[in-house]
């Protein structure tokens, strides 16, 4: 019986086919599930598109066809959109790869950190920007206000790898020279600073006082550790994979000729003394060598000064150098008043201001630039900071006039001495301003006794006319501040202020809620001992705006604080609001009467500094529209800066650390002598303007701060406040109505009125 015909036809094409049947299986199901995958990716369409997609196809005539052109549409994800405002710091420097000049490597040892190093940290560390003490270990007790690194070697050579190896991970990004030192070698900044301002880092340099090896080879020098030596950026980037091998490989009982070795052996280079027509210069002591005995010339062109075996000696060096830089001052000022003088003769001005080389003094274009003097005396002032018409001199200022009336009378003894020999007896008249362009000028009129060189005495009258320059202006190292942290707003708000919540809310939504910023609200309810029987609640327009403003950002929620207190304090809020917090948190004190902006809580994170500085904002005031425009609207647009003033009287605004806030606190309770008691019963520190001042020792920073504008209103001034806080608040409402111009312009129409 024959088979079936299939059978015949597909049995052999079968057994060709099974070699190749894995493979089509796969294609077939990796096609299958790749359309699925498709499907469902790019279900956007819609079915009524597809249909309509077919219709139009199906309407397409014959002899049209061929202009029919295919159209590939590839498949792309959406792109994430990036996010409309990017946070980044304002410290752009590490971004754009700037270094610092130099830093100081100073090898130290435990029996020397409490002396020696602690000299030469006073000596050389306010000429370099880092100064890091290397040592095998520690004392039981370091010294205070120095960066110390302790390795864990006492060899020599092993201190210096490990120093090294330091460097070149922590130090080696920031800086492009490093001066190595011992701490029993005198370095004179000034001259350190000069020279290396005028090295360029880009070649390896091995740079100081170049030493012979014992047994060495011709040419091969090395670096006198103690006088010091310069080490490149660059140079410690190629010895860096070089160090393990010479630690092993060199064996040395001095850290400098171990390190001269090393750099010698893997990269070919020895100590050099002069680099860009600059020398290295040294000079090293005798034993028992008074330092006013050294000769001026080789004194004051040593970089480097060594041994130093008692650092009593080192700060005497430091005093003499002093003395020196300061006379040479001294000279080259004499030297260039005199040339001012003859240049001032062949130019078209022959007028020279006084002193000879110092700005003219500041001219002023209208009334409204007048620079106003003070008038004082040897105890008092007469134009105070709190308007007050006389106050007494204390702190700096109190120290300022001391300085100026010694400074005038060995002004006048220096000039017809030995003629004439002053002495003051008392201070008649005393005037002094600050002019922007100069400095501080002073007028004194002073009562002199008066010797001459025959011995009579007599009483003398003098007027005299001084001036305190401006310095030189220097960069104060503060910690570093970014603009990430989490701003707390704190809103304290009484049944008056109901009317300016939802002008807040407003403001707030649109400034910093639209545009992502990172912050929290706090809303304190303060309600007064009188509506514990009330049954409507005082602020139930403030919670029906809360609950709207939630309503409409749905991840932000409004923490809302309940106080029941007869006498609402600042300090009183706060101790209630911080307990519901971390020590860590940025509380910003607001007003209900302030706009809020994204620039004022970026100004309150860089200007609030963590058991350093608080930050006081000085807002801008509107003026009264009564009294500016008379009744009338504004016009749409004027500037809303030109219709007001910044009110330092008003302290409504305060940006400050849960953890300084809390220390101050507990060393305001813990102060319980008798001036406390005192201070209470006059109404005690109630705002956070005087806890910060009296109870902790951060810097109080204040600034006029534009983005931060607060309607006009008379702001209820509690007699629970202490003297000066309730006179501030005062001053601030009636300064708060207008200009002295507004002001004049309103009592002249009003007594038109009334003659009429």
């Amino acid at each position: 019986m024959w088979p079936p015909f299939h059978s015949v036809i597909f049995v052999p094409l079968l057994g060709l086919l099974r070699p190749a049947l894995p493979l089509i299986l796969g294609l077939s199901l990796g096609c299958s599930l790749s359309l699925l995958h498709v499907s469902w990716i790019q279900g956007a369409e819609s079915e009524e598109q597809c249909r309509g997609a077919a219709g139009r196809f199906l309407e397409l005539q014959p002899n049209n066809q061929k202009n029919l052109n295919p159209k590939i549409i590839p498949y792309s994800r959406t792109p994430r959109v990036p996010p409309s405002k990017v946070l980044r710091t304002r410290y752009i420097q590490s971004e754009l790869g700037f270094r610092e000049r130099l830093s100081v490597i100073v090898l130290s040892s435990r029996s020397t950190m409490n002396t020696l190093a602690v000299a030469v940290n006073r000596t050389l560390s306010p000429h370099v920007t880092r100064l890091v003490f290397f040592t095998a270990a520690q004392g039981p007790k370091a010294p205070a206000g120095m960066e110390i690194v302790a390795v864990g070697d006492e060899r020599p050579a092993w201190l210096m790898y490990h120093t090294l190896r330091y460097m070149e991970r922590h130090l080696l990004s920031g800086y492009d020279w490093f001066f190595v030192t011992l701490d029993d070698s005198y370095t004179n900044g000034y001259l350190l600073q000069d020279l290396v301002t005028h090295f360029s880092p880009a070649p390896p340099i091995y740079v100081g006082r170049p030493m012979e090896f014992i047994g060495g080879q011709e040419g091969w020098r090395y670096c006198h550790g103690g006088s010091g030596f310069l080490l490149s950026r660059s140079l410690l980037l190629r010895l860096a994979p070089h160090l393990d091998s010479c630690r092993s490989d060199i064996l040395s009982s001095r850290s400098d000729e171990w390190l001269g070795r090393c750099l010698q052996d893997s990269l070919g280079l020895a100590c050099v003394s002069k680099y860009q027509n600059l020398h290295f210069t040294s000079l090293e002591l005798p034993r028992n060598l008074n330092i006013e005995n050294l000769a001026e010339e080789s004194l004051r062109g040593a970089l480097s000064v060594y041994p130093m075996r008692d650092p009593v000696v080192m700060y005497q060096l430091q005093r003499r150098l002093s003395h020196i830089r300061l006379h040479r001052t001294y000279s080259r000022i004499r030297q260039l008043q005199a040339e001012i003088q003859n240049l001032s003769l062949w130019t078209q001005s022959t007028e020279v201001s006084w002193p000879v080389g110092i700005n003219p003094p500041f001219s002023p274009t209208s009334r409204f630039d007048l620079l106003t003097w003070e008038y004082f005396t040897e105890t008092h002032a007469y134009s105070c900071h709190d308007g007050a018409p006389k106050c007494p001199l204390q702190g700096v200022g109190l120290l300022d006039v001391q300085q100026i009336l010694e400074e005038a009378v060995e002004q006048l003894n220096g000039h017809y001495y030995p003629i004439l020999q002053f002495h003051l007896r008392r201070l008649l008249n005393g005037y002094r301003r600050f002019d922007p362009t100069r400095g501080m000028e002073y007028t004194l009129d002073l009562l002199l006794q008066v010797t001459t060189e025959r011995g009579h005495v007599g009483v003398l009258s003098k007027r005299l006319s001084l001036l305190r320059p401006l310095g030189r202006v220097e960069i104060l190292p503060m910690p570093y501040v970014t603009e990430a942290t989490r701003a707390q707003l704190v809103l304290p708000l009484e049944p008056t202020d109901t009317a300016y919540v939802a002008g807040f809310l407003d403001a707030f939504a649109t400034n910093l809620l639209d545009t992502q910023d990172n912050v929290a609200l706090t809303v304190v309810l303060l309600y007064d001992l009188a509506s514990a029987g009330r049954t409507t609640d005082a602020f139930e327009e403030v919670r029906t705006v809360i609950s709207q403003l939630e309503r409409r950002f749905s991840h932000f929620h409004v923490e809302q604080v309940r106080v029941r207190t007869e006498s609402p304090s600042q300090v009183g809020i706060m101790e209630v609001v911080s307990k519901k917090h971390p020590m860590d948190t940025l509380f910003f004190l607001v007003s209900g009467r302030s706009q809020v902006t994204t620039e004022a809580v970026n100004r309150c994170r860089m200007n609030t500094i963590k058991a350093w500085q608080v930050f006081s904002p000085i807002h801008y005031q509107e003026y009264s529209a009564d009294i500016v425009r008379h009744g009338l609207h504004p016009p749409p647009s004027q500037h809303p800066m030109q219709n007001g003033r910044f009110d330092r009287f008003s302290f409504s605004e305060f940006c400050f650390y849960n953890s300084d806030f809390m220390a101050a606190r507990r060393k305001m309770q813990s102060d319980r002598g008798e001036r406390e008691e005192e201070e209470e019963e006059e109404g005690g520190y109630t705002q956070l303007l005087e806890l910060f001042l009296h109870f902790s020792e951060l810097h109080v920073f204040r600034a006029l701060e534009p983005a931060l504008v607060q309607s006009f209103s008379l702001r209820p001034c509690s007699s629970h406040l202490s003297g000066d806080g309730y006179h501030r608040c005062v001053l601030s409402n009636l300064e708060s109505l207008g200009s002295r111009s507004h002001l004049a312009m309103a009592l002249f129409e009003q007594e038109q009125t009334h003659s009429t």
